[in-house]
């Protein structure tokens, strides 16, 4: 499943056309482990894929001189394009063997890739399905923790599985972008908590409009163009 984001003011992820749409784009995939017979918790999903972004954000091999370097830049110069797709068996073995990181939540595996050309696929994921992602909670999940970050999710907008986990990785990118050093330092070396809520319909709007920051996605799939997906509420950030 596809995705773009847009934000107002000067933020990457505006709706207008900009320099970045003349830029080679690029998408960043994540692929989620789902066994027929197994399949992991929805929100546990959400969380696992949201913390695989923040770790290939956070990687030594995506800054400076390292290996996965130039091509994060590109992506993030370029629209910040998230593809969330399905693997089993065969398929799950065959992406782990390719340059990536998996992350591990209760119940979830996601594996997260360096960013590709957007016709530039290697064919062990091109061949991975993109729709049909969706998973259920076995019982609903607990209240958040207030001193965690939390992506509060739009209680209007009915999202696919993959949908909610890319539109989850665009808000914890979101909250890496606003952090200090120092800040994002101290949530990375705590291992990324974070929880993913949908938010109570009432203070919806009440986020909307906190200044924390907002996903508006760009419509390509599912939702309508600049429909607000995600609002990114770390503590740092209050």
């Amino acid at each position: 499943m596809s995705h773009d984001v847009t934000s107002p003011s000067d933020s990457p992820f505006r709706s207008e056309p900009t320099e970045r749409d003349q830029a080679p784009q690029f998408v960043l995939p994540l692929v989620v482990h789902i066994e027929k017979a197994a399949p992991p918790a929805r929100t546990d999903a959400l969380e696992t894929a949201a913390r695989a972004v923040l770790v290939m954000l956070s990687d030594e091999r995506s800054h400076g001189d390292g290996e996965w370097a130039q091509v994060m830049r590109d992506w993030q110069d370029a629209r910040i394009r998230k593809v969330v797709r399905r693997a089993r068996g065969a398929e799950w073995r065959r992406a782990e063997a390719l340059p990536g990181i998996t992350v591990s939540g209760k119940s979830a595996e996601v594996r997260v890739f360096p960013p590709v050309p957007l016709d530039g696929w290697p064919k062990e994921l091109a061949k991975l399905q993109v729709s049909g992602t969706d998973l259920d909670d076995p019982e609903p999940p607990a209240q958040a923790d207030p001193a965690v970050p939390v992506l509060w999710l739009n209680p209007d907008l009915d999202m696919s599985a993959g949908k909610a986990m890319a539109q989850a990785g665009h808000g914890a990118q979101l909250a890496w972008w606003e952090l200090s050093d120092k800040e994002r330092a101290a949530w990375r070396d705590a291992g990324f908590p974070l929880a993913v809520r949908s938010a109570d319909p009432g203070r919806w709007g009440e986020l909307t409009s906190s200044g924390l920051p907002l996903v508006r996605d760009a419509g390509f799939t599912e939702i309508a163009p600049g429909s607000c997906t995600v609002v990114a509420d770390h503590p740092a950030l209050r």
